[in-house]
This record gives structure tokens, C-alpha cells and sequence, in this order.
């Protein structure tokens, strides 16, 4: 075989160095196989054979001059064995004597369009990247044990030359729980192959714990020609104050979206404390000023001002129990004080050495130093020129204190928090406004009378944007009877309360005259059409569109007669019989005029349970068969019996097959099944209301709602006395005779006189001024009602008679007499009325004679 076969190499592209080793006479002594790539020759071939055969030009000739060491640079060119010229950068570098070589020549292709590698290059780069201070290069072995890199520039007191001693790992210079979060990210790459780009980790230095490092991460896998992993390489990059500076936008990001999107006090100041854990701090508390909290106005901040807990925070979800908890009244001493009546931070660097400075008791102890804390800052919640309290954040652990710049970034997200808190604190204010006005404009919550016991509800709306339309009233009226009443404002806010206000008077003024339903509505839509015309109707609490719904019962002769403004009917519930809606036809709304309001008569038996709601319960709990949206609609059937029952006034409440179809059938809603229940349970009126709420809301309702129930009752049948007379003046001394039996009956002995003048004059004005027939009827109630009918509709006007007239005198001697009286229209004429207390013997005034 030819030996020149025996070592021939196969062409490879000729990047490699070739080192020579040249005699004192430039002979080739030793060189390497590699050398086949640049010169087209063997290692045997090359090796006695003069350097200058390979490189003819003797200008670009490498000299043998100079002392050992001194090395020689040139570009020059090779004569390949093909004739061609190789371009190689040429090293010579002379050495000591004594040694059979004189010369060493390294060779290198020189870079060129072709092929513009460059090895000297790509070892300068290798150098400088090892070598530079502005990131870290640090190549990881198969263990991941450190090998070769630099981590000084990233932390300091890390490694600093580019072959660390053996054995080391990032755990000498970061701390172990961030190196152990950095290592399984380089094992995952080791693993899988997959690069990382720009991962960040903290990376505090072991030697300084408490500061603050961010490193970014870019880590490659390194391996052999044949996929085999060698290692990791990876950079490291300082981004500590870039990090620091999106961590301040973010929290200020996070406060601007976060802060004021609802008008809680509690909510704010929670909002506040969980965007700053465990972002910025480990525990947070926000202590606000009782005012701030119950919506008042903020006084001066002077030592001893109580404040309140409202909020806290903590990094790992629990509160500490050694410092003050949700809910407890903190105080400020006169230092805590001082700083926050300036509005200035405290910044407490090291709280250890504070704590030292101040000796606290156990008051400051459990407001200021939970355990573990290493830092704090306290910050004044500082708004319109008012301290509405104070925010506590602490740090714990290793975790780097707070410094300088965090006092501008917690100072400006405290601005804005307290901003938010003023706006809640007035806003509560402004809803506590609504509410005591509304309900201050309520009759009482419960009211006993003869006729009925009744237990009102009125459920503010979660915002003061939603309250203010709804209201309900129970107006004693004559005679022991009841008005019942529910309402609905069109609009929300203040108008609408005001509103309220005003049509809740006009009804108590009409009822006083004792209409009927169907005319009082009359009257009252003509006054809101009036009002409507003269005021501007503004967007919240307009009158016009304003629904209502006006209930009379008599407990003596259990008539119950109602009439409906566009308002849903109420719920009826008879001893033993479904709860089911009443078949009344609602009329318009107040304010649309023209269209006359149906009145429905029922008999009610004692015991049977009215309960009316609002527009809003009727949305939640579902609205009746037939019933519409708008007040003009429908609530019962609108055909057969049912229809004819309404508009002649009969039908009996307490009869279920009677019932028209679609109220007696109507299937249980939530509403229905709510009073049903309770009704069923034999609960109160308040119970009753209760249940139903309970069955329809599951939270705060968007709208005011209110719910009126009422329990009728019946007076005993020995509680009453009535006769009829003609208009014969001889009958009055028999009314007279009557009067004294029943009272000696009753025992009221001591209303005898004056029952006995007040029935002579009444019954003798009836026979003079009005004819037969003539009414009497006294009913023992709470009082002693006298009645006197006659079918003369002309009201009795009281004056005051002169000494020369002869007559004109009667009714001031029943004014004086009687602690009530009135007159009230009835269907055949009038009713003149009187009550006196049971108790006592009444006055009779002696310049009445």
C-alpha cells in the first residue's frame, strides 16, 4: 500500500490551525495531519521539506528574528499543492535555544468573502465575553456545577474570574432559595434541549440578603458533534432597576383600576391592601377614623382619635395575633400623630432598632411591631385637607427593606386611595341622607289597631341611586276603620324621596275626607297632573308615571274596598283558603288622566292576610297571570265571572272556588310562596313579610322595595249599636234613651252626658237640615264612636256663634265635647262622626252654657 494512502485525510473545509515547528534553517521538523486542509499535502510529505516552499513570496515571509517569545504577526498566502494561493494568518513565534526547533508557526485561514469565520476572532470574543462587566457568562457543567463564567457584574461579592475554583455552584453567591429556582430552569434545559429567553428570578446575594437583585436568564444547552450534552451556557443580565420600575407602574396601574370602582368605604380600603400584597409589601392595614366610616364629616386628627380597623392583608393569609386585628379601635399616640396631622410618611428602615429607640407598651406594641417585621412604613390617607386615617405596611424576613423611592411610589398610591375613601365617605354620606329621609317619611315599622295589625318593610337599595321611590303608609280613619297604601316614585335619589314625601301627605290629607278608592285616585292624579305641568321634571323624581294603590277596610262590617293606580294588586290569604293575587284591574298611572280607576269590594273574613309590594318585588318574585309591565295592565282574569265580580264590586275573598280563573289557580311564585308559607306557619305580619323578602331577595336589591302585610281583624258583635228614626222631632229624646241603655250596658256610665249631648245635637241638625232617614250607631273601640248618617250631602262647617244669635252653636259644643269628629261622605249622603277616650270623665266647659 502507498504509504502517502496511509495517512491521507479527507478534504474538510479549511478552517482548522496548523501548528509547525520549524528548524534553525526553516525546515519543516513536525506538523500536524490537519496541515492536508490548508496545503493539499500530508503530514509525511510536508515534514523536511523548507517553510519557504510553502509560502514563495519572500515578502510575506514570516522572519526568524527576534528574542524567545517575541511573537511575529502577518497575513501571507500558501502555495497549495494545486497550484492555487491559500490566504492564512501567520503566527512565528522564536524559541529558547537548546531546542531542536527554533520556530513555532501557527497558521489559520485567513477570513474571506467565502468564508468570513475568523478563529482568532471567535477566541477574542470568547475572551471578551468572559472577560467584560456588564452581564454575567457562565457555562454550567452536567451537574450543573459552575465550570468557567463571571457573576460579579450581576451580584456583587459574586465570583469575578473567568475559571471559578472547583466545585462551585450559585448557592456560593445567591441565596439558596432563589439559586434552587435558577437551577430548575438550567435542568430543565439540560433535559430537554429547549433554550430560555429573558426568564427573571431574584437572585439576592448571600453576602447582602436584604438587598434586592433581579437577574434576567438566557440559558442554551451545550453538546458534542454528536448531540452528547457537554453542559449550559448561560447570561445573566442585571434588570434590577428595570424590574423595580414596571413592579411601580404595575402597582400604580393596579391602583388606578382598581381604586374607586365602587362606593364602599370597607371595599376601598380592602381593594387598597390586597393590590400592595404581597407586591410591595407583606402585611398591610388601613385604620380609618369612626367619622370616615359612618359617612361624617372628618374633624381635626388630634392624639387619642379613634380609629378603626377596617382592612388587612397579609402575604401569607394570616394576620398576625399579636398586633391589633379587623375591626378593633386603634388610637394615635402624639408622635403617630403629629406625623400624620403633616401628611408626612414614616419610614421605619430598620424596625428592630426603632423599637429599641421608642420602649413601647403594649398598646404600641400590638399597633406597630408584629413579629418577624424588619421594616415599615406608615402612611397618612390625606384627601381635601383632611386625615381620614392611616395605612401600615411592614416587610419581613430577608426580603429587602423598604428604601427611599418606596416612599414616593406608597405616597402617591395613597393619594389616590385616599381620594377614593373621601368619595365613598361622601357618597355614604349623601346614601345615609336618602335613607334617613325616606325612612323618616315612613309611617312606624309596626301598627296595631282594631281593624288590623300590620308590620311595614322598607329595603333601602345598595347604592343612593336606586332609593328613594318606594313607600307604604297605614292611615287610621274614622269609624275604626284602615287605609292601607303602597306606592312606587317614578325615578330615584332625593327627588324621588322628596316626591314620595309629598304624595304620601296629599293621600294622608284626602283620606282625612274620607273618599272612596276610586275618588281619592281621581283626586290625587289630578294633583300630580298639576304638579307635573308647573315643575320641571327632572331625571330622578319625576311625579308623572307615579303608581299607587289605596286599600279602606271596616272591621265592623269587614268590607274591604280598593282601587289601583298602574299598581300590581296585592296578595290575598284567607283563614284556610291558597294565597292568590286580588282580581283588581289596576287604572293608569298618577299623571295620565282621563281613564276613570276601577274600585274591587271584597268581604273579608278576621284573619285574612293583605300583603302589597312594590314594582320591584313583582320582578323578582314574579308578577301575576295577565299582569303588564305598565301600570295600566291587567293583575286578575279578563273574562267570565271573574271580570263581571270586579266591575260590580262583589265577589268573596275567602271562597277559592269562586275565585276568577288565573288568581285562584295562579301558580306559587316566589312571592306567593314566601307569604303562603308563613301564612301557613300562622307567623306574624312581621314573620310573614320577613319569609316572603327572604324567598324573593338573595341580596341587596339594585331599587328600594317595600312590602306592607296586614292581618285584618273584626270588631266583637256586641261592640256595635245601631237604630234608624224618622225625622219626627220626638225622636231625639228616645235617641237619647238608647244612647244612656247601651252606655250603662258597656259600663261607660261616665261618657253618659256628653254621648247624650252630642247624639241630641246631631240628630236634632239631621231632622232640621237633612230628613229621613236618619242613622245612629255608636261603636266601642278604642275609643266611644258616635255616628250620625243622613242623606244630606252638605258638610256642617263649624263658627263660632255671636251672643244675639239664636242658634249656630251645636257643632262648637260637639267640638268641645268630643276629642275627634268629622264627616265623611257616604252613598246615600253623609256620616257625621265623634270619638271620646273610654277612660276619664270628660270636661264639660262651662261657657258653653
Amino acid at each position: 500500500m502507498d504509504p502517502t494512502l496511509q495517512v491521507h485525510e479527507p478534504d474538510q473545509p479549511s478552517g482548522g490551525v496548523v501548528v509547525l515547528l520549524l528548524d534553525e534553517d526553516g525546515t519543516v521538523l513536525q506538523c500536524p495531519s490537519a496541515a492536508f486542509g490548508l496545503t493539499g499535502r500530508t503530514a509525511s510529505e510536508l515534514r523536511g521539506r523548507p517553510f519557504t516552499e510553502l509560502v514563495p513570496d519572500s515578502d510575506r515571509q514570516p522572519g526568524r528574528r527576534g528574542g524567545p517569545g517575541e511573537m511575529q504577526q502577518l497575513r501571507t498566502v500558501l502555495l497549495h499543492r494545486d497550484g492555487t494561493e491559500v490566504p492564512v494568518d501567520a503566527a512565528m513565534v522564536p524559541l529558547p535555544d537548546g531546542c531542536p526547533a527554533r520556530h513555532v508557526v501557527c497558521l489559520s485561514p485567513a477570513p474571506t468573502d467565502d468564508n468570513p469565520r475568523h478563529p482568532a476572532k471567535d477566541r477574542a470574543l470568547l475572551r471578551a465575553m468572559f472577560e467584560q462587566n456588564h452581564f454575567g457568562l457562565v457555562v454550567h457543567g452536567t451537574d450543573l456545577g459552575i465550570e468557567r463564567g463571571t457573576l460579579n457584574s450581576c451580584l456583587p461579592g459574586g465570583f469575578v474570574t473567568d475559571r471559578p475554583p472547583p466545585g462551585a455552584r450559585l448557592s456560593d453567591a445567591v441565596l439558596d432559595e432563589d439559586a434552587a429556582a435558577i437551577e430548575e430552569q438550567l435542568r430543565r434545559v439540560l433535559e430537554t434541549g429547549e433554550p430560555v429567553i429573558d426568564w427573571e428570578q431574584s437572585a439576592r446575594p448571600r453576602r447582602n440578603p436584604g438587598e434586592e437583585r433581579m437577574l434576567s436568564m438566557s440559558v442554551f444547552r451545550l453538546h458534542d458533534g454528536h448531540g452528547r450534552a457537554l453542559g449550559v451556557a448561560a447570561v445573566y443580565t442585571d434588570v434590577t432597576t428595570e424590574h423595580a420600575a414596571r413592579r411601580r407602574l404595575r402597582l400604580l396601574q393596579a391602583a388606578a383600576e382598581r381604586l374607586g370602582q365602587n362606593l364602599d368605604v370597607t371595599g376601598n380600603a380592602e381593594e387598597l391592601a390586597e393590590i400592595l400584597v404581597p407586591s410591595f409589601a407583606d402585611l398591610v392595614s388601613v385604620d380609618l377614623s369612626d367619622s370616615v366610616f359612618e359617612g361624617q364629616e372628618t374633624g381635626a386628627f388630634v392624639p387619642g382619635t379613634r380609629l378603626r380597623r377596617i382592612a388587612v392583608a397579609s402575604a401569607d393569609g394570616r394576620w398576625p395575633a399579636e398586633i391589633d386585628q379587623l375591626g378593633d379601635v386603634v388610637r394615635a399616640r402624639e408622635q403617630e400623630s403629629f406625623n400624620l396631622r403633616e401628611g408626612t410618611s414614616l419610614r421605619v428602615e430598620d424596625l428592630e432598632s426603632w423599637r429599641d429607640e421608642l420602649d413601647p407598651d403594649e398598646e404600641r406594641r400590638r399597633l406597630l411591631f408584629p413579629d418577624g417585621a424588619t421594616s415599615a412604613m406608615f402612611v397618612p390617607l390625606h384627601a381635601r385637607g383632611a386625615v381620614l386615617g392611616v395605612m401600615g405596611l411592614w416587610r419581613r424576613g430577608e426580603r429587602a427593606r423598604f428604601a427611599e423611592d418606596d416612599v414616593s411610589l406608597i405616597e402617591e398610591i395613597a393619594s389616590r386611595a385616599a381620594l377614593s375613601l373621601e368619595n365613598a365617605r361622601r357618597y355614604t354620606t349623601e346614601l345615609r341622607t336618602v335613607e334617613m329621609l325616606q325612612r323618616s317619611l315612613l309611617p312606624p315599622a309596626g301598627v296595631d289597631l282594631s281593624a288590623a295589625e300590620t308590620a311595614g318593610t322598607y329595603i333601602p337599595a345598595s347604592t343612593a341611586a336606586g332609593m328613594g321611590g318606594s313607600w307604604y303608609d297605614v292611615i287610621p280613619l274614622s269609624s275604626a276603620r284602615v287605609a292601607f297604601v303602597i306606592g312606587d316614585v317614578v325615578g330615584h335619589g332625593l327627588g324621588a324621596t322628596a316626591t314620595m314625601g309629598r304624595l304620601r301627605t296629599a293621600v294622608q290629607t284626602l283620606a282625612d275626607l274620607d273618599m272612596a278608592p276610586e275618588e281619592l285616585l281621581t283626586h290625587l292624579d289630578d294633583l300630580v297632573i298639576r304638579l307635573g305641568s308647573t315643575e320641571p321634571q327632572p331625571g330622578n323624581g319625576g311625579v308623572l308615571g307615579t303608581t299607587c294603590l289605596y286599600c279602606v277596610y271596616d272591621p265592623v262590617t269587614g268590607r274591604c274596598s280598593m282601587a289601583s293606580a298602574g299598581h300590581p294588586p296585592p296578595l290575598l290569604t284567607c283563614p284556610g283558603g291558597p294565597t292568590h293575587y286580588a282580581d283588581l284591574k289596576p287604572g293608569p298611572a298618577l299623571g295620565s288622566g282621563g281613564m276613570p280607576f276601577e274600585p274591587l269590594d271584597l268581604h273579608l273574613t278576621p284573619g285574612s292576610v293583605l300583603a302589597f309590594y312594590t314594582n320591584k318585588l313583582v320582578v323578582h318574585g314574579g308578577r301575576p297571570a295577565g299582569a303588564e309591565e305598565s301600570g295600566g295592565g291587567r293583575a286578575g282574569a279578563e273574562s267570565g265571572e271573574g271580570r263581571e265580580r270586579a266591575e260590580s264590586g262583589g265577589g268573596r275573598a275567602g271562597d277559592a272556588p269562586e275565585e276568577p280563573d288565573g288568581c285562584g289557580e295562579q301558580p306559587l311564585r316566589p312571592l306567593v310562596e314566601g307569604v303562603a308559607t308563613a301564612v301557613e306557619r300562622g307567623g306574624s305580619p312581621a314573620e310573614i313579610g320577613r319569609a316572603a323578602l327572604d324567598q324573593v331577595l338573595t341580596e341587596v336589591p339594585a331599587d328600594d322595595v317595600a312590602l306592607l302585610v296586614a292581618r285584618v281583624r273584626a270588631l266583637d258583635e256586641g261592640s256595635t249599636a245601631a237604630w234608624r228614626f224618622t225625622d219626627d222631632p220626638a225622636v231625639v229624646s228616645e235617641a237619647r234613651e238608647l244612647v244612656i241603655n247601651q252606655l250603662t250596658t258597656w259600663g261607660l256610665d261616665q261618657l253618659t252626658f256628653t254621648t247624650e249631648l252630642i247624639v241630641s245635637e246631631l240628630i236634632t241638625n239631621a231632622i232640621r237640615y237633612a230628613g229621613a232617614p236618619i242613622g245612629l250607631r255608636l261603636i266601642k273601640d278604642r275609643t266611644l264612636i258616635c255616628e250620625v248618617s243622613d242623606p244630606s250631602q252638605t258638610q256642617p262647617h263649624l263658627r263660632r256663634a255671636r251672643l244675639t244669635d239664636e242658634g249656630g252653636r251645636g257643632l262648637f259644643l260637639i267640638a268641645q265635647l268630643a276629642h275627634r269628629w268629622g264627616s265623611r261622605y257616604t252613598h246615600s249622603g253623609k256620616t257625621i262622626w265623634t270619638e271620646q277616650p273610654l277612660n276619664g270623665v270628660p270636661e264639660v266647659p262651662l261657657d258653653l252654657f
